[in-house]
């Protein structure tokens, strides 16, 4: 495989030196592996803290910042990060005001971050979680008991971060933070298998003219497999299969997200059908977000969230955000 690296050993490492260069509001700290806000801790404010295993950037590196996240933990490749580095990071941006974790439901980040919890509370860090497992794809598949957490943890981000910038107490925060994870759900769908640095080649066999409806953010297999699809046909499963998991009757945010190798050019032609497919079924659309986000490596395709909101939520999420890869109002 031609990837833009040096060593599979340092592909972290490497990324880590770069984005500092790239952010110097940013603090990261590349050996023990934690990027940090510059001007963490904030006084009077909750902060929150989330990480994962490496190649789904900008998640969660590119959402440190003012409005989203106090610091993020990447950890290897498609790998978690270690109970250490989520320590670390709360003493980091702790101002005694709480640190609210959120964890993606993968067994190690789930395990990780509770042991870390329990860490930080004995050295007098108040510690919160959320758990978010928005995939409606599969239940209990590779790597998790119960559903997955994939494109929901963004909009658990800002709409959470919104509210601890506003300086609401943990509390609040984390009540923010659960609203969202039981109003929001995803579908992902596999155009081409990822590729791991470690292992040079597709981590799983996507024959031509395949894809894999439901695919997880690390290739694990979803619903089924079929020929391939046209966009518009792909739009009305992935639509239908999380509209069938929220009610009816609120408007929602759309996020309509690349996992890594499909260009703008597609993603904006797979969100004209998202829209359809929303409009069709009389559900109103209060924003649209568009882009690569929460991705998988060099995988091609796409998946879809909804996050139903009310008026609190759609303010939240119009607040001020000020990340590598998130920013408006500012």
């Amino acid at each position: 495989m031609n990837m833009l690296i040096n060593v599979p050993e340092t592909v972290v490492a490497d990324a880590l030196r770069g984005m500092a260069a790239a952010h110097p509001e940013l603090s990261v700290d590349v050996e023990n592996r934690v990027i940090v806000r510059r001007d963490a801790p904030v006084a009077g404010k909750v902060a929150l803290v989330s990480g994962g295993g490496s190649g789904h950037e900008p998640l969660h590196g590119g959402f440190v910042g003012r409005g989203m996240l106090s610091a993020a933990c990447p950890g290897e490749v498609f790998t978690s990060p270690v109970p250490d580095q989520m320590v670390r990071a709360a003493a980091a941006v702790d101002s005694g005001e709480g640190v609210l974790f959120v964890v993606k439901n993968y067994t190690g980040d789930v395990l990780n971050f509770d042991m870390a919890a329990e860490l930080a509370e004995d050295e007098g860090v108040r510690v919160a979680k959320v758990l978010v497992n928005d995939d409606v794809a599969v239940s209990d598949s590779t790597f998790t008991a119960g559903r997955r957490g994939t494109g929901a943890t963004l909009f658990v981000e800002k709409l959470a971060g919104a509210a601890a910038d506003e300086g609401a107490p943990l509390e609040r925060v984390e009540a923010v933070a659960r609203q969202v994870c039981g109003s929001a759900r995803s579908f992902g769908v596999a155009l081409s298998a990822c590729s791991t640095p470690a292992k040079g080649g597709p981590t799983f066999d996507l024959p031509a003219g395949q894809l894999e409806l439901g695919v997880g953010i690390h290739g694990e297999p979803g619903r089924e497999r079929r020929a391939m699809m046209t966009s518009r046909e792909i739009a009305d499963y992935a639509v239908d299969a999380v509209l069938e998991d929220l009610r009816p009757d609120l408007p929602v945010i759309a996020l309509v997200n690349g996992a890594g190798a499909t260009p703008l050019l597609e993603l904006y032609g797979f969100n004209a059908e998202v829209q359809r497919v929303l409009t069709e079924r009389g559900v109103p659309v209060a924003r649209t977000l568009v882009g690569n986000y929460v991705t998988s490596l060099d995988m091609a395709g796409c998946s879809v969230t909804l996050c139903q909101v009310d008026e609190e939520l759609l303010r939240l999420w119009d607040a001020p955000v000020n990340t590598a890869a998130l920013r408006w109002g500012c």
